[in-house]
């Protein structure tokens, strides 16, 4: 049978979900609870892959088990055997067809932003004191609805077959000294959101314009877009499916 997984947790110590040789993952670490509690060995599939240092506030993965499972008790146990960073919220009988990461719909991501030296922002905020013009960047937001190839904020080397995406949202939003940028997407390619982001921060300082940014995105060349901001200021916050899924 498979089971749906929902959980959260925050990035800083892991080198990322996906499991790797000499390095502490999430996906790591839930298999070794998993294969603990449930005494089988349980390889677990995420809805995607956040790199090192990200956070995630709402995840979804998926695992196969022979017996039902009480879902309540074992989310009661993962709390309690996992360590403080990672929550578990749900585990959700689903059909064997159900794949967390191929049936999902939309993802949604935040990249927060403070703008004056906060003590205990530093781990899950950038840390960005120049003044940023926020309705250029919003008016950037708009040009990228224009466009469904997004190699420029593309890592590269990478092993996607395309780097087509459609989005459905994306704006950024100032509340008190913090500015938080949302962004919807059908899917994302690796450091994708990071590169966007680093380029709009180019334009709301100036250093480049709307025009820049359109020619950018037509280039398909990532050096010629922004730098990609630190991993710690990135969450993935929602994970969407059809709902007969969930």
């Amino acid at each position: 049978m498979r089971y749906f997984i929902e959980l959260a947790y925050k990035g800083t110590k892991y080198h990322g979900w996906q499991c790797q040789p000499d390095a502490d993952s999430v996906q790591e670490t839930l298999n070794k609870a998993l294969t603990m509690l449930l005494k089988t060995p349980i390889d677990i599939v995420g809805a995607g892959r956040t790199d090192t240092g990200v956070h995630a506030k709402q995840m979804y993965a998926h695992f196969d088990f022979e017996n039902d499972i009480d879902a309540p008790q074992m989310v009661h146990k993962l709390n309690a055997f996992l360590p403080k960073d990672i929550v578990i919220f749900d585990i959700l009988k689903v059909s064997n067809e159900a794949h967390a990461r191929f049936d999902a719909t939309k993802r949604t991501y935040e990249y927060h932003i403070h703008t004056m030296k906060d003590a205990f922002e530093n781990e899950g905020s950038y840390q960005f004191g120049q003044p940023l013009n926020l309705n250029l960047m919003n008016q950037a937001c708009e040009i990228l609805f224009q466009h469904t190839d997004f190699e420029c904020f593309s890592k590269t080397n990478t092993d996607v077959r395309t780097f087509n995406c459609v989005i459905y949202e994306a704006y950024w939003k100032q509340i008190g000294t913090k500015i938080v940028f949302t962004i919807t997407a059908d899917r994302f390619l690796r450091n994708m959101v990071r590169a966007i982001v680093g380029t709009m921060i180019n334009i709301g300082t100036g250093k480049i314009n709307l025009a820049d940014f359109e020619k950018i995105l037509e280039s398909k060349d990532r050096s010629k877009a922004g730098f990609s901001v630190p991993a710690h200021g990135l969450y993935l916050t929602k994970i969407e499916y059809q709902e007969t899924i969930l």
